[in-house]
């Protein structure tokens, strides 16, 4: 008993730091500033999507927000990755992957070494190697949606961490997705 008493208070004391930590949050809210846009980024992450393993489309969201220190997108899919069945082991192992590689498919290898290099373009490019892996274990077709859906990602982090989004407040939830 003690032990559901303690995970309450911690879960509401969470909410609670959730709800005082938006109230403080003074940047502009993208989607209503910019709603033709925001719709636009959302329709190229539906297309982006399609045909593609939902599991595969949550590694690669929670690898590229690892890389780029966004915290309310790395909340949002850890999320939706668990409510899509995956694991907790696997999804405490993306960060550190490379050490962790029986916890993925090689094809899941192939996508986050991608992610990686697409995520930090500035710091060499996308070597031939990593391309030519990814291109091994996708078709063209699925190989596109890849990159496309890597390039999403890396928007929306970049839309949340410019606009100071805060971890926990998925709008999605509120019907604005």
């Amino acid at each position: 008993m003690t032990t559901n008493t303690t995970d309450t208070k911690l879960t509401e004391s969470i909410a609670e730091s959730i709800n005082e930590a938006e109230a403080a949050r003074t940047r502009l809210d993208f989607a209503k500033s910019a709603p033709k846009v925001f719709r636009a980024i959302v329709g190229f992450d539906a297309a982006a999507r399609e045909g593609l393993d939902p599991a595969l489309v949550e590694l690669i969201q929670i690898r590229a927000s690892h890389l780029n220190h966004c915290a309310y997108c790395l909340h949002m899919h850890t999320g939706d990755a668990r409510k899509a069945g995956e694991s907790e082991d696997r999804l405490h192992m993306v960060a550190v992957w490379r050490e962790a590689r029986h916890f993925f498919t090689e094809k899941e290898q192939a996508a986050l070494a991608l992610t990686e290099a697409v995520t930090l373009v500035a710091d060499g490019g996308v070597p031939d190697e990593v391309y030519a892996q990814a291109a091994a274990h996708f078709d063209e077709a699925e190989l596109a949606h890849v990159l496309a859906l890597i390039l999403t990602i890396n928007t929306w982090n970049r839309v949340a961490l410019a606009t100071g989004k805060v971890a926990g407040t998925d709008e999605r939830r509120q019907g604005r997705q």
